[in-house]
Parts: structure tokens; sequence; C-alpha cells
């Protein structure tokens, strides 16, 4: 077995993309073999290639316990899931359907009928039970040593504050067990008045920041700071469309249509060097995820790091479920 995860400086590198099953990617025909047609085969494949992946599945629905054993069972002993935390927790609209179906029933009959709920909008023992859920599906990927940072994406009406900063605050004691791991979509949070506090706020309670290349120029462009607050760092890439990023109902390929060019991430070398000087491992995930852009650009950035060898390895084939 081929470990890609190679020493940098005091601090491990592991480079992947945000999601490996993204329509986009598949229907591309770039990337993933003409044999690999199912789920496990091509979890596999990309598990050859890469170190690291980010789930995104999680944000759109409560992941299930059987779901992650069988991520484990599928990628080698050394590869890391990080995982988004469903859309309810970091203040999103939720569809009442993406709930568990007993949840959904036990809603007040004025909340099923809503469009959208939002995580206040829930009475505490659902709230709570919520928590419980996605913490036990995610016990298989921590307990196999796989589960690496819960990545808590706010929106950009998540402002700086009291209430949304004891919020943050309170992400170790829901997810006691875990690493959630903190990115801003409002840049308030990273402006001269807040930067040295949220910073400060994010270390006081070991949260991970996840630094962020995206576009700039825009009302809610956050700036790409480079700064480690926990043991793991976190940087994300989400492209540089910026006359997407500002259009308003932009669609999600639209945002993130972009590929990096070499010099682009080049630039990006001494800030991950830094931080993995910082930390303990350095997760870095391509989010321009439009056909096969993400994985061309993070195999490009792994080479520059010397994280990813220079030809890919060949897959292993599939292997047989035992019955």
């Amino acid at each position: 077995m081929t470990d890609h995860r190679v020493e940098a400086r005091s601090g491990r590198i592991l480079v992947g993309t945000a999601s490996w099953t993204d329509k986009s990617l598949v229907e591309s025909g770039k990337f993933y073999p003409p044999e690999a047609k199912t789920p496990e085969a091509r979890l596999q494949f990309y598990a050859s290639r890469f170190p690291l992946v980010e789930v995104d599945s999680s944000y759109y629905a409560m992941p299930a316990d059987r779901t992650a054993g069988l991520w484990v069972e599928r990628t080698p002993d050394d590869f890391v899931f990080d995982v988004k935390s469903y859309a309810l927790f970091t203040h999103h609209p939720t569809p009442p359907r993406s709930l568990p179906k007993d949840v959904r029933e036990a809603l007040p009959a004025e909340l099923r009928e809503k469009k959208h709920l939002y995580y206040d909008d829930l009475p505490p023992a659902l709230r709570q039970e919520l928590w419980r859920r996605f913490a036990s599906a995610l016990l298989p990927l921590d307990s196999a040593g796989k589960l690496g940072v819960v990545l808590f994406q706010f929106p950009p009406w998540f402002l700086p504050g009291h209430d949304s900063t004891a919020y943050i605050a309170g992400l170790r004691e829901r997810l006691a067990q875990y690493t959630p791991a903190v990115e801003f979509r409002n840049p308030l949070w990273l402006d001269d008045e807040h930067r040295e506090r949220t910073l400060n706020m994010l270390r006081d309670q070991r949260l991970p920041f996840v630094c962020v290349d995206e576009p700039q120029g825009t009302r809610t462009s956050v700036p790409p700071v480079v700064a480690s607050t926990g043991e793991v760092s976190v940087v994300r890439f989400h492209g540089r469309n910026a006359a997407a990023w500002a259009k308003r109902n932009a669609s999600v390929a639209e945002k993130y249509d972009y590929e990096y060019s070499p010099q682009e991430l080049q630039s990006w070398l001494p800030g991950i060097q830094q931080l993995s000087s910082e930390s303990r491992d350095v997760h870095v995930l391509m989010n321009n995820c439009v056909e096969d852009k993400a994985v061309r650009n993070a195999e490009q950035l792994g080479r520059m790091l010397h994280v990813l060898p220079e030809t890919p390895p060949v897959a292993p084939p599939a292997q047989p479920r035992l019955l």
C-alpha cells in the first residue's frame, strides 16, 4: 500500500477534494476508469490517488452509521474523511424532508409544513437528539482512526456577536470526541476589528480555523487569512470565479467552475508550509468540483508540496465482497 502522507516540516500535509461522488465529476468520464461503475469501486479508486476526502452529502442529510461503516471498509487504513456538518447545525435553511422520519413526525404541525427550517425553529429536545445521532453516525470513522475534522461552514448571515460566538464555543461540548473546524462566509469575522478576537476565540476552544481561497472583491469575499488555531489546520480552495460568486441565485456549478493555474497554486505553498510547521496535520481540499477540475488541481498541488507521487499509482482491482 502506498502511503501518500509525507512529513512536511513538523506536520503532515494531506491533499484531496471536497467530494468523490460529485455528479459532474462522474459524468465527465475524465477521472474514474470505465470499470469503476459502483460507489464502492469509485471510492476505492479515489483512495488509491488521494489520502483525504471531504464528505459533502452529510450537509444535505443526516449521515447513517451503516454508510460510515462501508466507507471504513472500502478505504486504506491511513485514509482520512473530513465530514461536513448537517446544514441545520450551521444555521442554513433545511428542508424538513431531510430530517429523519421519526424526528420529522415529532415536529409541531406548523413546522412540518414549512419549506425550510432553521436551527432555532426546532424544540430543544429534538435539536439534542439530532446532535446525538450525528455524533453516533461518525463513530465508525472515528473508531477506525479515519475521521479528520467535522466542518462547520457558517453562512454569510452568521455575524460576529455574543450569540454566534457562544454557539461556536458550544461545538466542543456537543461533539466532545471529535474535532469541529470552523469556516466563515462573512468577512466581518476577519476584518481589522474582529480578526484577532475571532482567531483567539478559536484558539481558546482548540477549534481549527478553515483558511480559504475564494474570489475576492465581492461583498461577501472572505480574505485568505493563514492561521493555525488547533492541532489540525484546514485550507479549502473554492475557485476564483468572482463574477459567479457575486451573482444572485448562481448555481453551485457556476460558483465553483474554476481551474487554478500552476502559479495560483504555487502562491499557496508558503502558507501551507507555515501551517504544517504549526499543526499536527494540514488538510488541503479542492472544492472547485466541476468535472475533473478539483482532482486535477489537487494532484498538481500535492506534487508541488511533494506529498503526492509524480506518477499516480495503479489502483488495485475492486475486491469481491464476501457474503
